[in-house]
């Protein structure tokens, strides 16, 4: 990985100007090295996939009798993957919010407030009595404290994904791209690890009363380490400078909705079969298998590990082929291939260790080469006024409408008609990707 400096005086330049680029000298305090960047993406969308995973498993091993303790184990699990869906919802609220706080106040004090908000409703899950002490309102808790991670999530948009983007060099942009979602393969790995060695210690009665707490703590403690590394990055003179030059600024909300709602909704579209996907091979297997076989969560959460291990190798092999052959074709070929997974592969979930194994071998594959270019298609759509905030707002919809209710569309179909119905879902979402990329060409073009 180059360590040149990535500051770029023609990059974006405004018409008849000067160009930005060239105010603020960033070499006046030291150049920034495009791998330093990068290991502030990675220590931030690291803490918040853990913090994601740590939640979605306990959705499926804790939640359903903890809190739903009155329904059966299916109908609770469909509750908790409701409630699952409420921080997506409250995200693009948080964004709205959290950008006015930037605006007003700076990046660093918005950081600062999203991710103690983060940390203080993560911690607050870990401290939730169950329904036998206090009824229903747990589980009305548990929604507020949803909805405070989702708005907290709107807030945590730092703006270094797209700085890393935008000053990636020509011949490399599909691997500066993959850079940021290497978290979620990282996150999945972690928090499994830390679930499956609870789960197979303790017993079953010790981990509902106080095992599965021990998670959310360590998420928060994560949480508050992570806030500080890229405090210390994005609060310094020289990233503040870069920030400005490349025009990663707040724009308002609904002036940025209003002049580029179309960038944002195709977007959004754009990565849509491996937001499904990522669902689908991560928080719905393990409901499936718990529900539904005799596979114990301890062994199925070492397979998600080797999973995320494929996964991560996959992520870093998408930045590879998205150079050589288009981030356009990587994502067409992946949704097709998306598509052909969702008409077989759910299938294999009920074909014990070794269909298991299978699935999320290919899965996490077939995911990965998706998933590590979904980002890249964002940032470069917008103008340069309504970059940061654009990116921001494409970002919230897409794992809305891609992510926030495939474990509850899933589970709901495969329950009812069968674990192959829950295809559908998947092969929506592949047929959304095709249907943005098609409709909106040079979307891919911008950045392949």
């Amino acid at each position: 990985m180059s360590t040149k400096s990535i500051g770029n005086p023609h990059a974006d330049t405004p018409p008849g100007g000067h160009g930005r680029g060239t105010h603020g000298n960033v070499g006046t305090h030291g150049d920034i090295a495009p791998a330093e960047i990068a290991i502030g993406v990675i220590i931030g969308r690291t803490s918040e996939f853990f913090d994601f995973f740590v939640y979605a498993i306990a959705s499926v091993l804790v939640f359903p009798q903890l809190i739903f303790s009155d329904v059966d184990r299916l109908t609770g699990t469909l509750y908790s993957f409701a409630i699952f869906a409420l921080a997506f919802i409250a995200r693009p609220i948080g964004s709205l919010i959290f950008m006015t706080i930037d605006r007003l106040y700076g990046r660093g004090t918005k950081l600062t407030i999203a991710i103690f908000m983060l940390g203080g409703a993560t911690a607050a899950v870990a401290f939730l009595p169950g329904s036998d002490q206090i009824g229903k309102t747990a589980g009305v808790l548990l929604a507020v404290f949803r909805i405070g991670q989702g708005l907290a999530l709107g807030g945590a948009w730092d703006g270094l994904s797209s700085l890393l983007a935008l000053n990636a060099p020509e011949a490399k942009r599909g691997w500066y791209a993959m850079i940021p979602q290497l978290g979620a393969p990282l996150g999945l790995m972690v928090a499994s690890a830390l679930f499956a060695f609870l789960v197979s210690t303790l017993s079953a009665s010790d981990f509902i009363e106080w095992g599965w707490r021990y998670p959310f703590f360590v998420a928060f403690a994560i949480n508050v380490v992570a806030l500080f590394a890229r405090l210390r990055i994005v609060s310094t003179p020289d990233y503040q400078n870069l920030f400005e030059s490349r025009d990663l600024q707040p724009a308002p909300v609904l002036e940025t909705v209003t002049s580029q709602g179309r960038n944002i909704i195709i977007g959004a579209f754009a990565p849509l079969a491996s937001f499904a996907m990522f669902h689908m091979v991560t928080v719905f297997p393990l409901s499936w298998v718990y529900l539904f076989t005799k596979q114990s969560p301890a062994r199925f959460l070492e397979i998600e590990i080797g999973g995320g291990i494929v996964g991560f190798f996959a992520v870093l092999a998408s930045g590879l082929l998205a150079d050589r052959f288009g981030r356009r074709s990587v994502l067409g070929v992946s949704a097709v291939a998306i598509a052909a997974f969702s008409g077989f592969a759910p299938q294999l979930l009920n074909g014990g260790d070794v269909g298991e194994i299978i699935f999320m071998v290919f899965g996490f594959a077939i995911l990965g080469i998706g998933f590590g270019q979904s980002s890249g298609v964002v940032a470069g759509n917008f103008t340069s006024h309504h970059r940061y905030t654009g990116a921001a707002l494409t970002s919230d919809l897409a794992w809305l409408v891609g992510a926030a209710f495939a474990p509850l569309a899933a589970l709901l179909l495969a329950s009812n008609f069968g674990v192959l119905a829950a295809g559908a879902y998947l092969l929506s979402g592949a047929v959304g990707t095709i249907a943005a990329l098609f409709i909106n060409r040079e979307l891919g073009q911008k950045f392949s």
